[in-house]
């Protein structure tokens, strides 16, 4: 066996601590959010702005550092074998739920045999847990995990919000597992003991928790007694309730008022580029017009990205030039300015496609059918200003190329059957996974879960596959490379164009916020405090 994590990293938990005299008074915090979240189970969590709420309630088996490398938190300690088929986790032996239940070897296999459960996580089975075969519980404290093949997402899963781990008794109790909510039991610093949808949801200070991993800034009990997370989607409603004191916190700040919060002396600025993939649009390739790859390529030519970032974020927003974002270590920066804001071009591209007539409103049109590309968006995964964005690309498209791009914001049931029923043109979308092959995986292999352009290349599969069992970083990057060129350069199946980032605005007072390193989104409060 070759031992990657060894136990002695447990001696740096006690760095930072604080004796109990020294701890904050309690207190109370306030922060208002833009997303409100379509589940709080972390096992079923998709939008990347919920995560700083599942990591209040629940732990990871490991954590992750900014560089991307993995140390301990519910586990100890983990060995790999040599033929990386087999891995050891040496568990903590002083962790409770909060209902008082033992964390131990028994609750995670209980939790990892969950996904195994029919419906209850599909693409999590197929892509971070798709070599898993078995768990056996060797002692209370040690867990013995066996891979059908070697898996180089494995480790990410086992930090990522999918490992938060469940109280074995609440996963079978919970009356609502999918959504999960105040009955759905963790072992985090905070305990959720109230939800209102659409208003708010509140969180009480764990005082038995004491496990957090090393790169927390101290240890013991949170210092906030509460949190109350309230739910406004509105930026400019947000950015008033801090301004009027309302709230002590914010996220998502528009870059209409970032200035604003920038020359206030009460308040701070705080931002980061996430991780995984870049907000980009996905063509389907099974239907017109997108089947055409000309077609395919002239969109993106007819938008000048940079003008309507600038319009649209007021520069504040980076560009996208890769379907990898760009705070990937898989990030391909060769195809900056390998496309884009070419009229001419587009133009040449869709009269060589035969769409060379217009109609009486200025749209290209063939064989009596107009140019036409639509969109379906859910409404709970519309962020960063993400319809205003849309409706300047559809401007640009229609006055540079005649194409008729058609923006739909619509409740999550009509999105998914637009997508169910092949009725769509576009796909848009990013992710925030802390490693960016997971994302890959999801979306461009012709089997993948999200596949949704309907493309599919057997190279490229077999890269992607390659990059997943190897955990050869270097090798990893080579292959990434060549498909981030293929689906972005050669085939033009992905036009990238902004890459998600995070901001956090507060009252001065409040010291300790940051951004998870793993993902660059808000970091979970445990660290929070009000200073004076």
């Amino acid at each position: 066996m070759k031992r990657i994590v060894p136990a002695l990293l447990l001696a740096l938990t006690a760095c930072g601590a604080q004796p109990a005299a020294e701890q904050a008074a309690p207190t109370s915090l306030t922060w208002a959010v833009e997303t409100q979240p379509i589940t709080l189970n972390p096992q079923q969590w998709s939008q990347n702005k919920v995560r700083l709420l599942v990591f209040n309630q629940f732990d990871a088996l490991l954590s992750r550092a900014q560089d991307g490398s993995f140390g301990p938190w519910l586990a100890r300690s983990w060995q790999v074998s040599d033929d990386e088929l087999t891995y050891t986790l040496e568990l903590r032996d002083d962790v409770t739920f909060h209902d008082g239940a033992t964390f131990d070897a028994a609750s995670v296999k209980a939790n990892l045999d969950q996904f195994r459960v029919p419906g209850y996580n599909a693409a999590v089975s197929s892509i971070q847990l798709r070599a898993y075969k078995e768990a056996k519980v060797i002692s209370p404290t040690t867990l013995e995990i066996t891979l059908t093949e070697p898996d180089a997402l494995f480790l990410d899963f086992l930090a990522s919000p999918y490992a938060g781990q469940i109280s074995p008794k609440s996963l079978k109790s919970a009356r609502d597992l999918k959504f999960g909510g105040p009955d759905l039991v963790g072992t985090g610093p905070f305990v959720l003991d109230r939800y209102v949808q659409g208003q708010e949801i509140h969180y009480r200070r764990n005082p038995a928790y004491n496990w957090p991993p090393a790169s927390a800034a101290h240890q013991g009990p949170a210092h906030l007694s509460e949190i109350t997370y309230r739910f406004l989607s509105e930026a400019a409603v947000r950015v008033g309730a801090l301004t009027s004191g309302q709230v002590q916190v914010i996220e998502g700040v528009p870059a209409t008022e970032a200035a604003l919060i920038k020359k206030d002396p009460g308040l701070t600025l705080h931002t980061a580029l996430n991780s995984g993939t870049s907000f980009s649009y996905y063509f389907n390739t099974s239907r017109p017009p997108f089947d055409d790859q000309r077609v395919r390529e002239a969109f993106r030519e007819a938008v000048d990205v940079d003008a309507v970032l600038r319009s649209v974020y007021q520069d504040t927003a980076t560009r996208a030039w890769s379907v990898v974002g760009k705070a990937s270590p898989f990030y391909d920066a060769s195809l900056e300015r390998a496309f884009g804001g070419d009229v001419a071009k587009a133009n040449a591209l869709l009269d060589a496609a035969g769409w060379k007539q217009r109609d009486a409103e200025g749209y290209r049109v063939k064989d009596g059918k107009r140019l036409s590309a639509r969109t379906f968006a859910s409404a709970a995964y519309v962020r960063d200003r993400r319809d205003i964005l849309a409706q300047a690309v559809q401007a640009q498209v229609k006055q540079n190329a005649g194409i008729d791009f058609q923006v739909k914001i619509v409740d999550a049931g009509t999105a998914e059957k637009a997508l169910d029923e092949n009725d769509y043109e576009i796909f848009e979308n990013s992710r925030g996974d802390s490693d960016a092959g997971a994302a890959l995986n999801l979306l461009l292999p012709g089997k993948g879960a999200l596949n949704r352009t309907h493309f599919s290349d057997p190279e490229l599969e077999k890269w992607i596959a390659e990059a997943s069992a190897t955990s050869d970083q270097a090798r990893r990057k080579e292959l990434y490379t060549k498909v981030q060129r293929t689906v972005v350069r050669d085939e033009a199946i992905v036009f990238p164009i902004y890459v998600p980032a995070d901001q956090i605005a507060a009252q001065r007072s409040v010291q300790g916020l940051g951004f998870d390193p793993a993902s660059g989104t808000p970091a979970a409060a445990y660290d929070v405090r009000i200073g004076t």
